[in-house]
């Protein structure tokens, strides 16, 4: 009498429409959390991705901002702003799955990103070991 009642239960949750299942939406303009850029988020022909759109702080000596510690050489030139930081992103549960890149150290990790209230939470994973950082809303 149960085992019916479980397979009826898991094929009317799986008849659910999948936004009641789907992340939060993270599109929009973030502030990073050291303050130092905004990062675009929104979709990039199938997955979510995010850009530099601007950075705050000033370029050292006048000169424009670039990829400087990227460990290909082809890229250390290429400017910050419009750089893909994060990639790759897709639904996961309630948050968001993907990579994300460091310019400041020339790194790619495995990111995570969910909403948290009004702000989101993105961290940048190697194996076990995550670090969290709370980007606000860029206006």
């Amino acid at each position: 009498m149960i085992r019916p009642l479980l397979l009826g239960l898991a094929a009317v949750t799986a008849a659910l429409p999948a936004p009641l299942f789907a992340a939060s939406p993270i599109a929009g303009r973030w502030l990073t959390a050291d303050g130092g850029a905004v990062v675009a988020i929104g979709d990039c022909g199938g997955t979510i991705c995010g850009r530099v759109v601007k950075v705050i702080k000033g370029p050292p000596a006048g000169k424009p901002w670039v990829d400087s510690l990227n460990p290909d050489p082809k890229l250390k030139t290429r400017p910050l702003v419009g750089l893909p930081i994060l990639t790759e992103l897709s639904s996961s549960g309630d948050g968001w799955k993907g990579k994300i890149y460091d310019p400041k150290t020339g790194k790619t990790y495995r990111a995570l990103v969910a909403r948290d209230g009004a702000n989101l939470k993105v961290q940048g994973c190697i194996a076990i070991f995550c670090q969290t950082m709370t980007w606000t809303r860029a206006g």
